[in-house]
């Protein structure tokens, strides 16, 4: 949703994100040069879309003057950096324990995390499971595929066609346990890597190797 913001309802989220107390609308027109009806407008859409709020009315010796802070949303808007540190911890943590230790604790993490999800997985058929696991790595930021074909036979494999590990993956293939683990352990049945866009492909396919 933050790639739709509109380059003044931008510039609007910057002005309160350098003024944590808020600023009302006629402060922010001052300083936009534009006027307090446009201001007015673009704070409607982006209250809206829960970037900012109304906060609490300042009485002054005019009229009351009512500030706009950020919300958690706004403050969230603006662009992070998270894989350049998470290379640093991983390149460090792999360095420490050895690659084989470290393959093990990626395996770990996703199991530890399936525990999460396992009370949706409950009385539910091989089939059911598939669906419920593509529900959760959609959730995750997967775009997956595992629709069963014309004659209602289950798939044998499931499909991302995206990797959310990409760039961290291709420098540590390690982290690929992580997703294995995860459909391992909620589909109750093996599960292998048969291609990896990490290594080029141009698909991620897990194999259900066990029914």
């Amino acid at each position: 949703m933050a790639d739709q913001i509109g380059s003044r309802q931008r510039q609007i989220l910057e002005l309160l994100l350098e003024n944590k107390e808020g600023l009302c609308i006629d402060e922010m027109a001052k300083a936009l040069h534009i006027s307090r009806n446009a201001v007015q407008q673009h704070i409607s859409v982006l209250e809206l879309e829960g970037y900012l709020q109304a906060g609490e009315l300042n009485k002054t010796a005019g009229r009351p003057v009512r500030r706009y802070v950020l919300t958690e949303a706004g403050i969230n808007s603006f662009p992070k950096q998270y894989a350049w540190f998470s290379k640093l911890m991983l390149t460090d943590l792999k360095s420490e324990i050895g690659p084989e230790a470290f393959q093990r604790y990626m395996y770990k993490l996703g199991n530890n995390l399936s525990q999460s999800y396992k009370y949706r997985f409950t009385e539910k058929k091989p089939g059911e499971r598939r669906e419920e696991l593509l529900k959760i790595m959609d959730d995750l930021g997967f775009k997956t595929g595992n629709k069963a074909n014309q004659s209602g036979i289950e798939p044998t494999t499931i499909k991302a066609y995206n990797c959310i590990f990409h760039d961290l993956a291709q420098k540590h293939n390690e982290i690929c346990q992580f997703d294995i683990a995860l459909m391992s352990a909620l589909l109750e049945q093996d599960v292998e890597l048969s291609e990896c866009m990490a290594k080029g492909s141009g698909v991620c396919c897990f194999k259900i190797t066990n029914k």
